[in-house]
């Protein structure tokens, strides 16, 4: 929870001032029935007209001046409010991403939308409900018993007893509502997470005639969520009657003695007034306390979630500055390389061992879920390995800064994603300073020019969320782009043109060993034809290295890619034998 309270750098003014004049105004309403007192025990019993227009001048002044103070606590509550809700929501969005992959995908893509809305949400109310009634409330309640007391301290005793058992209701109430809140917002992650799986896969769901299916689970989830929701309702539903009837009977009890009292000439009939009227004051104050407590523990519960994210810690440490490369040494080299997705789980590369230099193309192959992406991604340093090493220019990915690693490599993934914008932005996001010429000889290259040309716009043509609008292959030509418009030392292809036809691949291929001379090329596929004119050439199997080599060396060495090469019709049967 601690890092949250930097947030409020900049609002601790408001923070405090706010309570301050809420504090004020409390005051002068404690103030008020003594006045009123004053003028029918005084003004009215003397038929002193002056006396009750001189203090009931005086009350409306208390009036502007109580209202006054409660505008400028609204204004402090809301600059604090939104200041804090701004920072917090900055400061957990930059969060997310210093986090690893390892990371994020523990919390979840959805239950980080949750957390950054909704959640943030909860406690931006929070706050600006406390500065506005946390202070008010408790001093309203405290005050009106003691001035109760100061008026008649047998009376009083009616406060002291009937005060207890509201605030025991609350407690009561409250303590068993508080668990749900949070079940609540784990509730609210589920229907973000069905919500943002069905909006993406909408063409998967229709193609299998799963929509009754999938409303049902969302419908099924909603219902929960309602229960859950309309069951903390009803719980506090039952404090508004419950505090209502102990304080009517306090009331009357006051009234009762109170009418005793004023017979034998103990209390005055202005004081019974008085002594209602602060019976009044501590009901609406324990009321509004009771949904500033309902607010605040949904606001607790949200901060716990929020604060759960911003205390992950990330598993990669980045360096406060890059070592040195090594010159003359490998542009890649896998050194005994073994990682696992989860502790205790099966390894997903085990003991790699490779080098290739600069300049040169390694082609990737092998069967699905051999490890190639895992490769990719160690490469990037999306991960960091179990055991061994992963060097760039002859230093380990570990000792380079996140951003000139990044710098370095150019990573296309299997899924290609863009950004709504237009075509320029997409393919700036890795140089904002490339030039329009640069952008052009990117799209060359990537086999993307002709189409991007054959829209009116060109390069301002408006690429809609995720490219809707786009083709599978166009949005890989796009992809492959702004990796080559980044200028990187290093470009890894993930299995990143299966979505192109074999021309349009052919055509990429020989475009990127004219185009990227002196760039290491890492392609990733699972057509042997792709990677075959590769200068070496990685087979892997169930996580392991089964070959290393040129086209020819793994046709003569490795069954593996002799039975990958034979099942793709790249060489003859009795070739393979």
């Amino acid at each position: 929870m601690k890092e949250l309270y930097s947030c409020f750098n900049g609002y601790r003014k408001q923070f405090v001032l706010g309570p301050l004049f809420k504090l004020t105004e409390a005051i002068l309403e404690l103030m008020v029935p003594l006045l009123m007192a004053d003028i029918i025990d005084v003004g009215i019993r003397n038929g002193d007209r002056s006396y009750v227009v001189t203090h009931g001048l005086f009350m409306l002044l208390l009036g502007a001046i109580g209202l006054g103070c409660a505008m400028i606590c609204q204004y402090f509550a809301a600059v604090c409010a939104q200041g804090f809700g701004r920072s917090l929501r900055q400061k957990l969005f930059r969060h997310v991403f210093s986090l690893s992959q390892k990371e994020y995908g523990a919390i979840g893509t959805d239950s980080l939308i949750t957390r950054l809305t909704s959640d943030v949400n909860q406690v931006q109310t929070g706050v600006n409900m406390f500065i506005r009634l946390a202070v008010r409330a408790p001093f309203l309640t405290v005050g009106s018993i003691v001035m109760a007391l100061l008026i008649d301290w047998k009376i009083g005793l009616i406060f002291l007893i009937s005060t207890p058992l509201i605030v025991a209701v609350l407690y009561v109430i409250m303590s068993r509502s508080v668990p749900y809140y949070t079940r609540i917002q784990k509730g609210q992650d589920r229907i973000s997470r069905l919500a943002g799986e069905n909006l993406e896969g909408v063409r998967v769901i229709r193609a299998f005639s799963r929509q009754e299916s999938e409303v049902r689970t969302f419908d099924a989830a909603g219902d929960e969520l309602a229960r859950l929701t309309v069951y903390v309702g009803k719980i506090s539903a039952a404090l508004n009657p419950i505090t209502s009837v102990i304080v009517n009977l306090a009331i009357v009890a006051i009234v009762w003695f109170g009418a005793r009292f004023t017979d034998s000439g103990v209390l005055e009939q202005g004081q019974i007034i008085a002594l209602v009227n602060y019976m009044t004051q501590t009901l609406l104050a324990l009321i509004v306390l009771a949904n500033i407590i309902v607010i605040l523990t949904r606001a607790v519960a949200s901060a716990r979630r929020v604060a759960q994210v911003l205390e992950q810690k990330t598993s990669m440490e980045d360096v406060p500055q890059s070592a040195a490369a090594k010159e003359k040494a490998p542009s890649i080299e896998f050194s005994e390389v073994s990682f696992r997705y989860h502790s205790g789980g099966d390894e997903a590369l085990e003991k790699i061992s490779f080098s290739i230099e600069k300049g040169w193309t390694l082609g990737v192959i092998g069967g699905t879920g051999c490890g190639k992406t895992t490769l990719a991604r160690l490469l990037a340093r999306e991960y960091d390995v179990t055991s061994g090493s992963v060097k760039i220019d002859g230093t380990d990915v570990r000792e380079y800064t996140l951003e000139d690693l990044h710098r370095k490599v150019g990573l296309v993934p299997q899924a290609a994603m863009l950004f709504s914008g237009t075509v320029r932005f997409n393919l700036k996001m890795g140089n904002e300073n490339a030039t329009d010429e640069a952008l052009w000889q990117a799209l060359e290259t990537a086999q993307g020019a002709d189409f991007v040309r054959s829209k009116p716009d060109g390069l301002d043509t408006v690429i809609e969320e995720g490219g809707k609008n786009l083709s599978g292959g166009q949005k890989q030509r796009l992809t492959i782009a702004r990796a080559l418009a980044k200028q990187p030392e290093i470009l890894v292809l993930d299995d990143s043109a299966s979505a192109l036809d074999y021309a349009t691949d052919a055509a990429l291929r020989k475009a990127l060993r004219q185009n990227t001379r002196g760039m290491t090329v890492v392609m990733i596929s699972q057509r042997a034809s792709t990677i075959k004119n590769a200068d070496c050439i990685l087979v892997l199997d169930d996580g392991r290295m089964c070959g290393f080599g040129t086209h020819a060396q793994l046709l003569d060495q490795c069954e593996v890619y002799r039975e990958i090469c034979r099942s793709q019709k790249l060489i003859r049967e009795e070739d393979a034998q």
